[in-house]
This record gives C-alpha cells, structure tokens and sequence, in this order.
C-alpha cells in the first residue's frame, strides 16, 4: 500500500490509546521525546470496555507502582472513582489491596484530557495497518488512512483488536469490543516480519438496567472513606461515593445454563482462543464447580450519570436467550433489562519468549510490545506495561540503558520477569501469590520502593521527590527514636518500639497513651512505622532470602552464549534456554523446564568458558 509520509519524524509511537497505550505515551513524553499516540478513536481514550473499576488484589499494587514511577492510572481514579475499598484488610498487610469502582466515561475524559496538556506527545486518529520495518529496523506505522507515521521506535499496545472475533451463541461478528471495528492488518503485517501469533479469549458479563434490580433482595456494600491510590494529592475533589450490592446465582441459574451449555461457542468448539482461568465464564464456573449451590455476583454501577449497571461474575458467551433467561433466574433480577448483552471476544496476540525484559522484541530492532499483545489480562497489568515500554522505548532513543525492575523490586519486576521467562499459554492475571517477597512489595510502600526511579527518570519532580526524601528521613529516624524511650508497662519497663509491636497496639492507640511521646506524622508515615517495627523480623529475613540470592541473579549469561555446545544439558532445558535468551542465571533458573542440575551444568560451562584462553587473530 502507498502511504503519504507526515512532515514530522518521531521518536516513539504508541499504537493503542488503551490503558497500556497512555501510560506509554506519557513516559516517553515526559522523558523529552517527540511521541505520537495513535488510536482508531480519539473519543475511547481508556475505555473500559470490561469492569468500571481500577485495582483489586495483587492489581491494586500495580496501580500505586505506576503512581510511584510517575504515571496517571493512580491519579485519574482517585477523582473518578465513585466508590472506594481496601481488600483483603482482615489478611496480612502483604495481600492488602485498594480498588476503586470508576465513573467510566469520567475516567476515559480525564485520561484524554490530561493527553492532551502533555508536552511533546501528538493525538492521531487512524487504523494502524502495518508495521513498517526497514533493514530489521521499526521505522514507523502505516495506517488504512493511507497515512505514514515514522519514528526511532514503535510501541504496540493493540489490546483485543488484532483480529478481533466477538461470540454471542451461534453468532460471531469482527471487532475490537462491542461497537468498535478490529485491526485486521496489523497482525498479518507482525507475521511478515517474523512475529509468531497465537490466539487467546477474553469476556463481559451482560449490563442491566438499575430500574429492573430489586434492590431489597441484595446485600448493600459501601464504600470507606480514606482509600486512595496516588502519592500525590492535585487537590481536585472526589466524585459523590455510591455503593454497589452483592447477591448470588441459584440451582436456577445452574440448570438452564447448564441445558444450553451446547450452545455456548466455548463448548461448541468454534472459540479456538484460551481463555482466563482466574476470571471463568458463568458456564465455565458451573461445569467447574459442579458441587457450589451458587456464585457470589456484584452488581456495579457504571457511573453517575447512568443506569446501566454491570452485572460482576456472569461473564458469558451464551446466546442472548439463555443470558436473559439465567440473569432472571436470580431472585433480584427477575425483572432485568439488559442493555448490553454479554460477549466473548478472541484476538491475537504475539506469542511468548518473543520480548525481552525491556518489553523490546527480539527480533525487529525497536518494536516494543506492552499489554494484553503480550497475553496479560487487566487495565492494571497493561498500564504496568505501557509505562515500562515507554520507558524503555525513550531509554533507547535517549541512548540510556534499559531500565529494568527485579521480582525483588516490583510487582512490575515479577510480572515482566514471568512474561520472559515463564511465558503465557493463557490470559495472565497478575496475584500477590506469584510474588515470592510479598512482605517487602505492599502496596503501601510502593513509593519508597520505587520513586527514587522514577526521579532518576524525569518521571518524577522535585517537589515530589523531596517529599519521598522527608517520608524516608522520618520514618528512619523515628523507627530509631521509638526503641529509645521507655514506659513501665505490666511493672516492667517496654520501649515504644515493643509496646508498637504488640498484636493489641497500633501507632493510633499509642498516640493516644504517650502523647508527650509518640508524634503524629499523619496516617501514611504512622502507618509506616507500625508496620516496619511489627514485621522488622519477617522483613530482615525477606531481605536476607534476597541477599543471598542475588549472586545467582549476578552472574551473567552472554548474549552470545551456545546452549547446544553445553555437553550434559537437557533437550528440553537447551531449547527453552535458547529461546528465553536469560540475561543472568537467576532468570534461567526460573525457566518452566530447566532444573536445578541444568542451571549446575551451565556454571561448570561458564565457568570453562571463562578460563578459555582468547584466540588469537
């Protein structure tokens, strides 16, 4: 196809303006290059196509680690949010995870609007319909427009559009989601150049009309005051908070899903796409979990200026018949209006060890890859791609080196590390269960973890980073004072410190019986200093766990490394390496297929490879 080249020449773009896309865009605007963000919509900034909600568990902590290293998702929720939580809050503080219901086309708004205010990034409409590659090289992005855009490197963050299939029943149409078209060209376009596809399968639950819920058969569910996701406060009010309700399927629900279970495309045969264990269809969850009497639905309102209302834990591929019929089986749906039937959605997506861990592909120079193109699932896990790949893309056009986080670090770190090195034969969800020192990577400390990055970056300003500073110094210096001062207590003498470390005590109660001890530094840095000083002993022991691992991930495998001349490595463990590419022996170790004694072979090779005289020339 002929394209007409634009006068300007970029040095990033992003194809995709969904969760992943915008967080890409603004990085890599933020870090001084020229970025064009392009999208078939300018009107679907950020739609949320699925749930109107932003964090939820392990997701939650994803959010606050965006907001540490400078990106938006955290800050928009926290003024569109109609309704806020802590989960988890009865657990330990490792799985505490905030999680906020969006006024969605709020939140898409004020996504688009603050695009727009960024310096040095363009909003374009158009299809993109080709990779452009040069010498093995991206170079830019043809779309159906007939339109050239060309830059140093391309981000793609395509979501569920690559050949979309969306599947109600026995009928399947194109798409991207529901009343918007796919991109058709794109993968075909990545399949030329080398790029492997696979096919994956997401879904929605049905949206129904708040006048048609009968609201006295449901369980209320409020909100709590005081939950936010960003570290930082613009000072803009929040929305009015609302509550959502819970209620539950019946035997009802069950056998007519089950008698028409044949008619579902994923049971049929013509969905080929897996689909997401950890987020099962309605008729997935029946056939299941054959022996549950019923499932728990959430009933969530899309903003406050709708009544339409999304029906959580019903997602379905089912004919439209069966979806009225089963939704109106349960007891405060009997009279439901749905106003948006449920769908299933397949599209492609670029099949795994085919990134490395700057998100950049292997094997066209340039090209990085963020989102559900890489097999995730969640507006969460997506924005946590998008800002690393902008990140990364304005690393390489900057001529930095690529910035990378360990599972010891991040959420992020455990999620990239798991796209690498695992791989994906199935829509990945991140979960605290997946991070090994979950203790160190709550969700409350994200800033302290990462923030100094983010500086370092350009993501972060001054005046932020001089709060993290005065954050830092204060807990520090009173985690120490509080050891020094002591209170009678059981007729022995306690220092502050211990008496905080007592199941009983919190830093609140303390400020309560010492005031002319305990100092208020305000809920974050209190909360700070109770947990530090509680856990100080499950802490020490995470961070010496990781001290005594780092070594492995210290050794360096060359990029030039041979698995097939290493004598006593295994078939298996020699292709998977060999396709991973591991940077160091830390990662190789954690390749599903390579054993402890493959990783003692690679040493013993490594090291007679180091002992190898040079050759001469």
């Amino acid at each position: 196809m002929m394209y007409w080249n634009t006068p300007e020449t970029f040095d990033v773009i992003v194809v995709g303006a969904g969760h992943a896309g915008v967080e890409a865009a603004f990085a890599a605007a933020r870090m001084g290059c020229k970025t064009v963000l392009l999208t078939m919509s300018l009107d679907t900034v950020c739609k949320m196509s699925c749930n109107p909600a932003i964090g939820g568990t392990a997701k939650g902590h994803i959010v606050r680690e965006v907001d540490a290293l400078g990106g938006e998702m955290g800050k928009v929720i926290d003024i569109t949010g109609i309704q806020f939580r802590m989960l988890n809050a009865t657990k330990g503080p490792a799985v505490w995870a905030p999680r906020a219901q969006a006024d969605k086309v709020a939140y898409s708004n004020e996504m688009k609007r603050r695009l727009e205010k960024t310096p040095n990034l363009y909003l374009k409409q158009g299809t993109a319909e080709e990779l452009l590659v040069e010498n093995g090289q991206a170079v830019g992005i043809g779309t159906k427009e007939g339109i050239a855009y060309r830059a140093k490197t391309v981000i793609i963050s395509s979501g569920t559009f690559m050949k979309g299939l969306i599947h109600i029943g026995e009928n399947n149409f194109s798409g991207g989601r529901a009343g918007d078209p796919p991109s058709v060209g794109l993968s075909a376009s990545l399949e030329k150049h080398g790029v492997k596809i696979g096919r994956l399968k997401t879904g929605t639950p049905p949206r129904i009309h708040k006048r048609s819920i009968d609201f006295s058969l449901t369980e209320e569910q409020p909100g709590e005051p005081g939950i936010k996701f960003s570290y930082d406060d613009e000072g803009i009010p929040r929305l009015p908070q609302i509550p959502c309700h819970i209620t539950y399927t019946t035997e009802e629900t069950k056998q007519i899903i089950l008698a028409n279970i044949h008619r579902s495309p994923m049971y049929s045969g013509k969905i080929v796409g897996v689909g997401p264990r950890y987020c099962p269809s309605i008729e997935d969850k029946v056939v299941r979990f054959s022996d549950k009497e019923r499932h728990q639905i959430f009933l969530e309102p899309e903003g406050l200026h709708t009544d339409e209302v999304y029906v959580n834990g019903v997602s379905s591929s089912l004919p439209f018949d069966v979806q009225l019929a089963y939704i109106r089986s349960i007891p405060a749906l009997r009279n439901a209006e749905i106003m948006r039937p449920a769908y299933a959605i397949e599209y492609d997506y670029v099949l795994s060890g085919q990134i490395d861990f700057s998100l950049a592909c292997k094997t066209i120079d340039g090209l990085f890859l963020a989102g559900q193109v890489n097999g995730t699932t969640g507006y969460e896990e997506a924005a946590g791609q998008g800002i690393m790949a902008g990140i990364n893309a304005a690393c390489k056009v900057l001529g930095k080196k690529p910035f990378v986080l360990t599972r010891s670090e991040a959420y992020l770190g455990v999620m990239i590390d798991d796209l690498v090195t695992k791989g994906v034969d199935e829509p990945y969800r991140m979960f605290t269960s997946r991070a090994e020192h979950r203790l160190l990577l709550r969700q409350d400390n994200a800033d302290i973890r990462l923030r100094g990055y983010g500086y370092q970056l350009g993501l972060i300003n001054e005046q932020q980073h001089a709060r993290l500073l005065h954050k830092k110094e204060t807990i520090e210096k009173e985690m120490v004072r509080l050891t020094t001062i002591f209170k009678q207590f059981d007729d022995r003498g306690f220092s502050l410190a211990q008496l905080l470390c007592r199941p009983e005590n919190s830093y609140a109660s303390l400020l309560l019986q010492y005031p002319e001890s305990v100092v208020d530094h305000g809920a974050e840095i209190n909360f700070q200093i109770e947990l530090n000083l509680k856990y100080e002993g499950y802490i020490s022991r995470q961070q010496s766990e990781i001290a005594k691992l780092s070594h492995v991930e210290s050794i360096r495998l060359p990029p030039d490394f041979d698995y097939n001349k290493v004598h006593g490595l295994r078939n298996e463990a020699r292709q998977k390496l060999a396709k991973v590419m591991p940077q160091n022996l830390g990662q190789a170790s954690r390749i599903s297929g390579v054993s402890p004694s493959d990783i003692s072979v690679i040493m013993i090779a490594l090291m007679k490879r180091d002992q190898e005289p040079p050759t001469c020339g």
